[in-house]
């Protein structure tokens, strides 16, 4: 199983990313909010991967975090939704956000996934509402001190674009200063990533 790909992103289109490894080109499916998050074509990047095996196909599906990789795992194993149903799922919606959707069990939220009905939202819900907030958000939720969410997201987010991993950004951002800007956690990230 392809865990990981690290390479130079050769290019990208409205649901795949090209990326070059040791010059192999290999075509990732991604969502939307994560291709827009890809640095430009010819940068390094590191998405985490899913290889997908059906008898008539075989591919591969790429993910800027673990917690966004988990989810369509999650989402995947849910009868009658697969992998095309469960990247538009988050290209619609953020972890986070589907999450809430599913714990609250909001169908008409749910719904608003490109080919989820509400009979489809509902089996959603009723599979996944009780197994995801703990496993898929305990990292992403817990890493964030109050009140300084959209600081650290911000932080997050630049270094997911560089190239690092979440795991990677995770133990970079502990211990970070409470009430410091975005630069000043961002050269304290890149600091313990380098040590």
């Amino acid at each position: 199983m392809i865990a990981f790909l690290n390479g130079i992103l050769a290019g990208k289109t409205q649901d795949t990313a090209f990326i070059d490894v040791g010059g192999i080109g290999y075509a990732v499916g991604m969502a939307a909010g994560s291709l827009a998050k890809l640095p430009e074509t010819g940068e390094r990047v590191q998405v985490h991967t899913h290889l997908y095996v059906r008898e008539d196909a075989i591919s591969l599906f790429g993910f800027l975090s673990v917690e966004e990789k988990n989810l369509f795992l999650r989402l995947n194993s849910v009868s009658g939704v697969g992998p095309k149903v469960a990247l538009s799922a988050l290209s619609v919606f953020s972890p986070q956000q589907l999450v809430a959707a599913i714990t609250s069990q909001d169908v008409a939220l749910v719904s608003k996934i490109p080919g989820v009905g509400k009979k489809t939202a509902s089996r959603i819900i009723l599979e996944l509402k009780g197994s995801l907030d703990a496993d898929l958000l305990g990292a992403a939720a817990g890493a964030a001190p109050v009140g300084a969410g959209s600081v650290l997201q911000g932080v997050a987010d630049a270094l997911l674009s560089m190239g690092f991993t979440s795991a990677e950004i995770e133990i970079a951002l502990k211990g970070a200063p409470e009430d410091a800007d975005e630069p000043v956690l961002l050269q304290y990230a890149l600091k313990r990533l380098g040590e």
